[in-house]
C-alpha cells in the first residue's frame, strides 16, 4: 500500500495523503481493479439497453457517439479501444437497430462517420438516467464521509483512466 499520512476532510473523516512513491502493493491494486470492475459491470446493464438489445460494447459505443456527436469510425475505434473490424460489426448492429446513422466522408470515401439517430439519443439518455439513478440510490446507503471521499477521488480516478489509456499498446 502507499505510504501515507491521514488528513482530516469534511465531516472529520480522514483520507490518506501520499507521502512516498506512487506504487500500489499487489493486494491494494487487486482491490482497486475489483472495485472498478464490479462498479462497471453493475452499472453496465440497464433496462433501456436490454430493451434495445444492446451488448455491453454496443452500449459503450452508443453512449460515446451520443456524447461526442458525429464521429469518424477511426476516431471511435481509438476512443473505444477496439479493433476496426469489431467496431464495424457493432456499428452495423446499431444501424440495423435504428440507433445510429452511418455516412461516407465526402472528402475521403474510405472513411465513414456515425451519429446517433433520435431513437439512439433517447436510448442513450435513458441509459444515463438509469445509471445515475442506480448510483444515487446506492450512495444513500453510504455515510456522508464515504460519499465525500468518493467525490474527492473522482479527479484522481479520471486521471488514472487517462494514464492507462495513454499506455495501451
Amino acid at each position: 500500500m502507499l505510504a501515507s499520512k491521514q488528513v482530516l476532510v469534511g465531516g472529520g473523516s480522514q483520507i490518506p495523503t501520499p507521502t512516498a512513491e506512487p506504487a500500489l502493493d499487489t493486494e491494494t491494486a487487486a482491490r482497486l481493479r475489483t472495485a472498478i470492475g464490479k462498479l462497471s459491470r453493475r452499472l453496465r446493464t440497464t433496462a433501456a439497453g436490454r430493451a434495445a438489445g444492446l451488448t455491453p460494447t454496443g452500449s459503450s459505443v452508443l453512449l460515446n457517439i451520443d456524447r461526442h456527436g458525429p464521429i469518424r469510425l477511426s476516431e471511435l475505434a481509438a476512443s473505444e479501444g477496439i479493433n476496426p473490424t469489431m467496431l464495424s460489426r457493432v456499428v452495423a448492429d446499431l444501424v440495423e437497430g435504428g440507433l445510429l446513422e452511418r455516412s461516407s466522408d465526402s472528402g475521403d470515401r474510405r472513411a465513414a462517420w456515425v451519429k446517433a439517430t433520435r431513437a439512439g439519443r433517447q436510448t442513450a439518455h435513458r441509459m444515463r438516467r438509469e445509471r445515475t439513478n442506480a448510483l444515487n440510490e446506492a450512495m444513500t446507503a453510504l455515510t456522508a464521509d464515504e460519499r465525500y471521499t468518493i467525490e474527492v477521488a473522482l479527479e484522481a480516478l479520471e486521471s488514472l483512466a487517462e494514464e492507462l489509456k495513454e499506455r495501451r499498446p
